[in-house]
Order: structure tokens, then C-alpha cells, then sequence
């Protein structure tokens, strides 16, 4: 899933940059040497975004619910624990994706002694007032990989996918492997999901810059809730009206794994662009029956997500704009850079991390 179907994000995300205030604060990432630090803006400044002692900082990553999107999250999580020297980072999720089990499971976690959250809430429309309980408490809080609906962010910070732009991004490309011209199908999650709101939004922009050469023959919506109906969806979709597909895309998880069997299997010429870098997609690339697939940033989201969070909670830095949305990225992926990709998103978490040192927080 671009990631995932079950919650909203109010609009547009981009990238926000602030204006940098007299104070910059310098940064080393976790995978160069102490002495080789450099800063993160040219503006003069004491602060800094090293962390100075993180041993009393326990974060807790916590999904909306069980998926795929967020196992990267497990090993990202453990790997910032060694390297930030945090106190523990968590990884719990519950069994179902309700907002109130979700509740009870982070004051659980509260009252464990964890102290930084970094939370997917289950309902967009909600959560913000689950961030204020949390921040009530003098809790570290970031939304990752899913803002709040309505514009307004309780928490900390959001660090999410802009899902409109890779759909986008994934529509341009579906298009480009149908030589430009043709019929295209999108498959997608949840309907009343504004991110798959936001999402068709994306496919049917790059539809209309095609100049009538592209038509939309079919969004299908609410096929995410697991494999098996995916899988369903689609043989229906290529039984009833395959010779009239030349591209599908699919813009939520189980929707583009289903689409890469399937298309895979039944021999069909529909190219097809997916979502995520699920080992079958992977796999159709390089083969050649998948044209290309749009992948996120998890572990950008949970690296990032607990540095900030640490530096947040020790008090050695705040946020110069409390509630601020930053884009953690999203990257086509296709025969030619299936084997180093992974590579452009390590470079985008350590140029968002200096962002975040040189314009988004403000550090003693």
C-alpha cells in the first residue's frame, strides 16, 4: 500500500521547509564517524542534534494494526536503539485496527515507562486527541507514515508518505510502459479512506496529462483488506475485461501483489506498476511482467522518527513549528535500479535528517 488504507491524511503532503532561525543545529548520521561532523546549515549556531544522552528515552513504535507496510519498522527500530543509544525502543501493534484498543494499548505502554511515541493512528479523524492525551503526560509524540485529517497535527511532527504524489508518480509510469497511449485500470484500498481519496487524485492528474491518449477505465477501490480479496478483484477484472487493459496500477499493498500474480500467471500484456517492494514485485520486475513499482521509506520513518523523538524527549531540542508534515519520500523502482534503490532511500533519510537538524528544530 502506499501505504496503508485505514487511515487519512488531510491534503497534499510535501516537504515543508522553514526558514532557518539565527540557531542551526549539526547532525552526524549513525553511520559516520564522530569526528568526520559537518553542519546542517550555514547559519551560525551551538546547537546540536547529536544526542547527548538517550538512555532514559524508551520509544515505542506503534502501528494502527498488523501489515506488512510496518515490519521494516522491527529491525529499523532495534538498529536505532544500538545506534542512538536509547534506553529500548518497542515495536507493538494490536490484533485489530481500533482506535480505542490502540488507546489502551499506548497508555499501557505509558505506564511501562515508555516515553517517545512514534504512532500510525487507526482513525485520522481521532487521533489528535490521543497525541494531546500523550503530550499531556510530557510524552515525545511523532505521526509517522499517516497525519491527522483536517489540516492539524497534535503531535510533535508527521513523517509520512505524500501519498498523492506517488501515486502520481506511479500513474506516470504505468503510463509511459503503455507506450503513452491506451486504457488503464487503478486498483486501490478503501474508499472512504481520504488517503485513497488522494491517491485516485494522483492517478486520474497524470491520466488527464496525457491528453485523451489515456483513459481510466475503472477505479476499484476496497480490495486491501488482505490477499485473498485482491486476488479475487483482479481475476475478476482480467476475466470480464482483460483485452481491454493495457496498464493497470495499484496503489495499495495487497491490490499490487495480486495484480503481479495474476498478470504474471495469465499470460496478460497489461503492464503493470505496483506499490511497496514486496520479494514477488521485486521478482516481476526483473523478469519483466511487472514494469515498475513505487516503494516508501519505513525504515527512513522509524530511524528518523526515533532520533527526533529522543532528541525531542531529553529536551535538547524542540520543533520550531510543532505539528510540522514532512514527506519521507517515495521512489519508482524498475529493472534498471532494482538492485540499488534501497540506496536512493538511505540518502533521502540522511538528507531529511539534516532538515530536520538544520531547519526543523530549534536545539540547545
Amino acid at each position: 500500500m502506499v501505504l496503508r488504507t485505514r487511515a487519512a491524511l488531510p491534503g497534499i503532503l510535501a516537504v515543508v521547509v522553514l526558514m532557518a532561525g539565527s540557531a542551526a543545529c549539526t547532525v552526524k548520521s549513525s553511520d559516520e564517524p564522530m569526528g568526520d561532523r559537518t553542519q546542517a546549515s550555514g547559519k551560525s549556531g551551538a546547537g546540536t542534534a547529536e544526542l547527548a544522552d538517550a538512555s532514559g528515552t524508551k520509544v515505542a513504535l506503534v502501528p494502527g494494526g498488523a501489515h506488512p507496510y510496518f515490519q521494516p519498522w522491527k529491525t529499523a527500530g532495534a538498529a536505532a536503539k544500538k545506534s542512538y543509544g536509547l534506553g529500548d525502543v518497542t515495536f507493538d501493534e494490536t490484533a485489530e485496527w481500533d482506535q480505542q484498543k490502540q488507546n489502551n494499548l499506548l497508555f499501557t505502554l505509558g505506564a511501562r515507562g515508555y516515553n517517545a511515541f512514534g504512532v500510525f493512528g487507526v482513525s485520522p479523524t481521532d487521533i489528535n486527541t490521543t497525541f494531546a492525551d500523550l503530550k499531556s503526560q510530557g510524552f515525545a509524540v511523532a505521526s509517522l507514515a499517516s497525519c491527522p485529517a483536517g489540516g492539524r497535527n497534535e503531535a510533535d511532527f508527521c513523517l509520512s508518505t505524500d501519498v498523492e504524489l506517488a501515486a502520481y508518480k506511479a500513474a506516470q509510469a504505468a503510463i509511459e510502459a503503455m507506450g503513452g497511449k491506451g486504457t488503464l485500470v487503478h486498483l486501490t484500498g478503501n474508499n472512504v479512506d481520504a488517503n485513497t481519496q488522494l491517491r485516485m487524485k494522483g492517478v486520474a492528474k497524470a491520466v488527464s496529462e496525457s491528453g485523451g491518449k489515456v483513459k481510466l477505465l475503472q477505479t476499484i477501490t476496497d480490495i486491501d483488506k488482505d490477499l485473498q480479496t485482491a486476488q479475487k478483484a483482479v481475476s475478476d477484472l482480467l476475466a470480464a475485461k482483460g483485452n481491454q487493459i493495457q496498464g493497470i496500477v495499484a496503489t495499495a499493498y495487497n491490490p499490487a501483489v495480486a495484480a503481479a500474480d495474476a498478470v504474471n500467471s495469465s499470460g496478460s500484456a497489461a503492464k503493470v506498476v505496483a506499490i511497496d517492494d514486496d520479494a514477488k514485485i521485486l521478482d516481476s520486475i526483473r523478469k519483466g511482467s511487472v514494469a515498475a513499482t513505487v516503494v516508501q521509506n519505513p525504515v527512513g520513518q522509524a530511524d528518523l522518527g526515533a532520533w527526533a523523538l529522543a532528541l525531542l524527549q531529553t529536551k535538547q531540542c524542540t520543533m520550531r513549528k510543532p505539528g510540522v508534515i514532512v514527506d519521507s519520500g517515495s521512489f519508482v523502482v524498475t529493472k534498471e535500479n532494482a538492485t540499488t534503490y534501497d540506496g536512493d532511500r538511505k540518502a533521502k533519510t540522511k538528507q531529511l535528517k539534516t532538515q530536520f537538524a538544520g531547519e526543523l528544530l530549534d536545539c540547545n
